[in-house]
């Protein structure tokens, strides 16, 4: 099928009829239909009040709303996420004359290809539980704009978004003016949450890159505390075709004198950050040598961890995020903020373990293997990448029992699909090939012919429209009554879980 023009693409924030019969009335997680076995005991007693509002919707406010998406108009003016020109220089210049509001809290700086965000959103519920004020810098964003610049475990509200922007305006049109090239849409949203740091204040900033390190826009600030998530291939064109040279570019974060938490990395890759660590007399630790994950099972809408960390064991710790990588994650998380504590390298001690706990058992990340609909259960996760894939066909292999399995895929055009496609092929009995609604998006018949390589022609139905696509998907997971187990998964990009997220009322 040829790709619809954009007229006839549904709005995702106004689904017509006959899909709001398909996905009916919003739906909770329901654990009973979420997990193979579980655990003997979990620990939700531990559980405080969950981070927040983790996606908030549009204003309900019409003046609000409209200023809001004037402000979003005139940030897609400037030059995309994926069209770079490598240097600090820019944002640089803009924190000059905002007066280096980056400077006025420490900062923990994360780098990697695949966890940034989940591991961001740990570290701020860890910090949270001790009391200290915390902003949280991550992106892509789900749904919302908002969700990329959080103070204290949830997102800026909007109207606060908006005079943040319109404060630093006047400043970010002078540094235009000054440079060969206008401030990019990241480095404008970089400069907006430095600067609503400070105006806040927080106590520390968790800071998530962009792409890559030395040369991201986040790359302005000075942090105490180094986290380099799981390195993959992924945006070879800009960072290299190899582990060790992303890694290359992403040791940039480590700053001189730093702490550095390393997740389990590629032999080469892992070389290539303690070389760089040994030249700024950084202090390492490494995933399975100084922390790491001690044990693990499943349990009732999560897993049970025991995680060792620079100052101990933390034992009964209810994770309520699925899959493996969600664990080491968990591991790395807990690690930087014993770092930042100043525990292993100064001090011998371990944290509270009921904070530790209460935190952890607090913890959500969207789009992460995130239950959003039931009878038949549909689950969005946000991998995009064949390490992001594997990552999440194990996890819902580990925590779901579904007797079959139907993938909704819709991905970027620069990614490498085949790669992820065969990640998903052992899991998929069928999958319906998509695409989002942005220019980025693969045409979805371009992605067919690739599916139908992996899967063979009779595995692969092809629905440019997402929400055709998800109608067709729910409607195999519902045809025959021996497939009443039957589960649905969206992914392939965070654009499509975000659109998928709100076709199926959770915007």
């Amino acid at each position: 099928m040829s790709e619809p023009r954009p007229s006839d693409r549904h709005d995702a924030s106004q689904p017509d009829d006959t899909f709001e019969e398909i996905v009916g009335e919003e739906t909770q997680r329901d654990p009973d239909l979420a997990v193979i076995e579980a655990g003997s005991r979990t620990l939700r007693t531990y559980a405080g009040s969950p981070q927040g509002e983790a996606v908030p919707a549009r204003p309900t406010d019409p003046e609000t709303d409209q200023a809001l998406r004037a402000v979003e108009q005139e940030l897609a003016g400037r030059w995309g996420e994926t069209k770079l020109e490598p240097s600090v220089t820019r944002i640089a210049a803009l924190m000059d004359v905002l007066g280096e509001p980056q400077r006025a809290y420490p900062s923990i700086h994360i780098t990697g290809t695949n966890g940034k965000t989940s591991t961001a959103r740990m570290i701020e519920a860890l910090l949270n539980a001790f009391e200290l004020r915390t902003g949280r810098y991550t992106s892509p964003h789900v749904q919302s704009i908002t969700e990329r610049i959080s103070l204290d475990g949830s997102p800026i509200e909007p109207e606060r978004f908006i005079e943040t922007y319109e404060d630093i305006k006047p400043y970010v049109e002078m540094v235009d003016a000054q440079q060969p090239y206008r401030l990019s849409f990241f480095e404008v949203l970089t400069g907006m949450a430095y600067a609503a740091f400070a105006d806040a204040p927080v106590d520390v900033a968790v800071v998530e890159v962009g792409m890559g390190g030395t040369w991201d826009a986040t790359n302005v600030i000075d942090s105490t505390v180094a986290v380099v998530t799981p390195i993959s291939l992924d945006h070879t064109d800009r960072l290299g075709n190899t582990p060790a040279e992303i890694a290359g570019e992403k040791a940039g974060v480590i700053k001189q004198g730093a702490t550095v938490i390393l997740a389990q990395q590629p032999v080469d890759a892992a070389q290539v950050m303690l070389k760089k660590a040994v030249e700024v007399d950084a202090t390492v630790a490494r995933e399975g040598m100084e922390f790491g994950v001690t044990s693990r099972e499943v349990a009732v809408g999560g897993q049970l961890l025991t995680l060792r960390g620079l100052g101990g064991e933390y034992e009964d710790i209810f994770l309520p995020l699925y899959g493996a990588h969600q664990a080491h994650n968990a591991a790395v998380a807990l690690s930087a903020v014993e770092a930042f504590f100043g525990i292993g390298a100064e001090q011998a001690r371990s944290l509270d373990i009921d904070a530790i706990r209460k935190a952890f058992a607090a913890v959500i990340s969207p789009g992460r293997l995130e239950v959003v609909r039931s009878s038949p259960t549909v689950v969005l996760d946000a991998a995009h990448n064949p390490a992001g894939a594997r990552a999440a066909a194990g996890g819902i292999s580990e925590a779901f029992s579904f007797s079959r399995l139907i993938g909704v895929v819709g991905t970027s055009g620069d990614k490498d699909v085949r790669g992820l496609l065969e990640a998903f092929e052992p899991i998929f009995a069928e999958v319906v090939v998509t695409q989002n609604s942005t220019d980025r998006a693969m045409d979805a018949d371009e992605l067919a012919a690739i599916a139908v390589e992996v899967f063979g022609d009779d595995r692969v139905q092809v629905e440019p429209r997402l929400d055709d696509a998800l109608e067709a998907a729910i409607t195999l997971a519902e045809e025959e009554d021996e497939y009443a187990g039957a589960g649905v998964l969206v992914t392939g990009s965070v654009i499509t879980v975000g659109e998928a997220r709100l076709l199926l009322g959770r915007g």
